[in-house]
């Protein structure tokens, strides 16, 4: 199976530079569907590029919080080496009642093609 996800452009060209390996999403009722060897096509927002990948894991946390204490090393999250990662960056993406509702999972991918 293929999804589609929007990113914005750091957070795409992190992936395609093999960088950010784990997506965090909302576990919402379209992400419960996905499992492990699907494939996501990720649309940059701002160039409409694109690239393909598949998903070799998937983790299940009750929070973003659990999920960052999971993940040691930050840059597969997305962020530069000496950047700080908090967990509170992704309220700006979700509403603190979703997370509570759903749970969040972090996606682990490998880049397949870009430019798809």
């Amino acid at each position: 199976m293929i999804y589609f996800m929007k990113l914005k452009q750091k957070p795409f060209q992190m992936i395609q530079k093999g960088i950010k390996t784990i997506e965090m999403r909302l576990n919402d009722e379209k992400r419960q569907l996905l499992q492990v060897g699907d494939f996501i096509e990720f649309t940059n927002i701002e160039t409409n590029e694109k690239i393909k990948t598949q998903i070799i894991q998937i983790y299940s946390f009750k929070n973003f919080y659990d999920l960052y204490f999971y993940f040691e090393d930050k840059t597969k999250l997305g962020y530069n080496e000496n950047e700080v990662a908090l967990p509170s960056d992704m309220i700006q993406y979700y509403k603190e009642e979703d997370i509570d509702k759903y749970g969040v999972l972090g996606i682990e991918i490998k880049v397949v093609s870009s430019n798809v």
